[in-house]
């Protein structure tokens, strides 16, 4: 009897702070989120290095649309879906697609086996999936800062991330003919933790755990603002690692 996945994030939880970070992008259009941008120019690298002739294309999480003006002005047929109203752990609706491109979202979806399988299943013989997010290895700075607020009293606000070697295992699991996984470091430095949590929220990284964490009161946020000063450098920075993964699977 299979068993069904859990339940560790809220699918209204997701789809509002997608919107949210969607929102946040077309009141401030010129400050595109950087892993975002990061992620993009990656898969359009990838794309050109291995020469993929064009065709028909899905792309999803493209909010700041980099990848998807790309892929047509380069010919191909681009059908685009948004984090947060795209099931991607249902089938999807063509298993025509040429090339699958998933942004920033898989590592947040409750069934990250089943959400590969409907990826593979949704392409043409042939065809190549990317999916690139934030992987495991990001945001140790921000994990101690909440647990440091939290005190004795740890609260479910970070939730695992997923590896290089469990994704390459979770590829093969989805029963495409090949796969590679790989990941990249980038480094931001932060003044304030201010600054941090709203970056966060530009790349909707923030909290859509189904459990609810209580709130930052005041002694909480103290204890978060203490923590944060004590992991600044001698040049007054906090240095967040955000540890980029790329999968990619040929059908």
């Amino acid at each position: 009897m299979q068993k069904t996945p859990p339940t560790i994030f809220s699918p209204k939880k997701r789809a509002g702070k997608w919107a949210r970070a969607k929102q946040r992008l077309a009141s401030r259009p010129c400050e595109k989120p950087f892993l975002l941008a990061e992620l993009t120019d990656d898969i359009i690298e990838r794309i050109q290095f291995m020469q993929v002739e064009p065709g028909s294309a899905l792309v999803v999480g493209d909010w700041a649309e980099g990848l998807s003006r790309f892929l047509n002005a380069h010919g191909w047929a681009v059908a685009t879906a948004e984090l947060g109203k795209f099931e991607e752990e249902a089938p999807y609706p063509s298993s025509n697609y040429n090339l699958v491109v998933h942004l920033m979202g898989l590592g947040h979806v409750n069934d990250l086996p089943g959400a590969l399988l409907h990826a593979n299943a949704a392409l043409a013989e042939g065809g190549i999936f990317f999916g690139a997010f934030p992987g495991a290895g990001s945001l140790p700075c921000m994990r101690q800062v909440a647990m440091a607020a939290d005190g004795d009293r740890p609260s479910p606000r970070c939730h695992p991330l997923v590896d290089n070697q469990a994704a390459a295992a979770l590829l093969q699991r989805a029963r495409f003919k090949r796969q590679v996984v790989d990941s990249h470091t980038i480094l931001a430095r932060y003044q304030t933790f201010d600054k941090l949590v709203s970056d966060l929220r530009d790349h909707g990284l923030t909290s859509s755990l189904m459990t609810t964490a209580p709130p930052y009161n005041k002694t909480r946020l103290a204890l978060a603002l203490d923590q944060f000063e004590k992991l600044k450098d001698q040049d007054g920075r906090v240095v967040e690692n955000f540890e980029l993964l790329t999968l990619t699977g040929w059908k």
